[in-house]
């Protein structure tokens, strides 16, 4: 009785009667769901429209409007924003030939808007280009029900203390596993570059990675692959929250550790440049914080305490294998000599447009201190 009071009512509608309809035939019509970031920088939003034919590239796809006065993005009195397509997926939720496309926002001037965070990475991974940077994101989240409470924990009280979970197996140990598969199975079908998932350290706390992505593509598929999730979550009646520090205590937080290494570094002797990189971030910690999550900060320092395998906000750390640090290299890596490093302080709810963007400014650009250039001009 507990599980069934913390879905929605709309999980519980009979999805074998949505099938029925699901393999009604189109007849050449396509539908294309537009999706983009609010004036949250952290929810998506989503609508569709009917194409008269299957769109073969995201060029095919038109722009469109929406109201940003309902999205927290424009005022009442001037409210049209535009919807600029720039990444195309395949549908998991209406199937082929139906697409998803991520959107740029624009405002009606044709600026990006405030949370628009891709307009200006999309400029800087254009200017690095040359050096390859691929990245790699391990977005943790965490499942509740709609009543806010962790899913699968008692209705009073809390589940046993964090030790089994992680990687966990069994009915006692992990809770909302078919979520998670069925998120999964969706990002393959849609194109998204998914490329794993586990249990997390504290019960109903997961993990899915994407990557390797070279340059925009991060964001790109990072995102999509988020708003796969919410739409999954949807139809099992549930949440899935980004919040860096869900429950207060002795919890784990949830982060977006981010893999990150430019062809130099991937090449033979790449640890020197490794290194190098760490200490041009050792000296920006301050800036990567402020962009590490939506807030400035002010989310992380609920999370990063020193405690539950994160390093302390108000210090920047590094070492060999250690998830205590800021930075962590991994023991293959400082064995074979060349490879990649993993920036463990994104939060979970952080934009990934901001944080790689903000990496490649530090360890490609060279810049320093808290301000950015404006590299529009160049």
């Amino acid at each position: 009785r507990a599980v069934a009071m913390s879905v929605s009512h709309s999980s519980r509608l009979n999805k074998l009667v949505r099938e029925q309809y699901v393999r009604l035939p189109q007849d050449g019509l396509v539908q294309v769901t537009y999706v983009w970031i609010d004036g949250s920088g952290e929810g998506v939003r989503c609508k569709s429209r009917t194409l008269d034919k299957e769109p073969k590239s995201v060029e095919d796809i038109p722009e469109w409007n929406f109201d940003g006065s309902s999205t927290a993005q424009a005022e009442g009195s001037n409210s049209d924003m535009f919807l600029v397509p720039v990444c195309m997926f395949r549908d998991p939720f209406c199937l082929d030939p139906n697409k998803l496309v991520l959107c740029e926002v624009l405002k009606y001037n044709r600026k990006p808007a405030e949370t628009n965070l891709r307009h200006t990475c999309k400029k800087v991974m254009d200017l690095v280009k040359d050096s390859h940077p691929w990245f790699g994101m391990e977005q943790e989240y965490t499942l509740l029900g709609i009543n806010g409470h962790p899913y699968g924990w008692p209705d009073n009280g809390f589940p046993g203390p964090q030790g089994p979970y992680y990687c966990g197996v069994g009915a006692d140990k992990v809770y909302g596993r078919d979520i998670v598969e069925s998120h999964y199975k969706a990002c393959l079908y849609a194109g998204v570059k998914i490329c794993g998932t586990n249990a997390e350290v504290m019960p109903s706390q997961w993990e899915f990675q994407v990557g390797p992505c070279e340059g925009i593509e991060m964001g790109d598929h990072l995102w999509m692959a988020r708003f796969i999730l919410h739409r999954v979550c949807e139809d099992f009646g549930v949440v899935a929250t980004l919040d860096p520090k869900p429950m207060t205590g002795n919890w784990n937080g949830a982060g977006c550790h981010t893999n990150y290494s430019t062809e130099e570094m991937r090449r033979e002797g790449g640890l020197k440049h490794i290194e190098a990189a760490i200490e041009k971030l050792s000296k920006r910690h301050d800036y990567h914080i402020c962009v590490y999550d939506p807030r400035g900060g002010r989310d992380n320092s609920r999370r990063l305490t020193g405690h539950h395998e994160t390093s302390n906000i108000f210090e920047f750390s590094a070492g060999v294998a250690n998830r205590g640090a800021s930075i962590r290299i991994p023991r293959q890596v400082g064995q074979d000599g060349y490879g990649y490093f993993e920036d463990r302080r994104p939060a979970a709810n952080c934009d990934p447009y901001a944080v790689t963007e903000a990496i490649v400014r530090t360890t490609v650009l060279n810049e320093t201190g808290v301000e950015t250039k404006d590299y529009a001009d160049h």
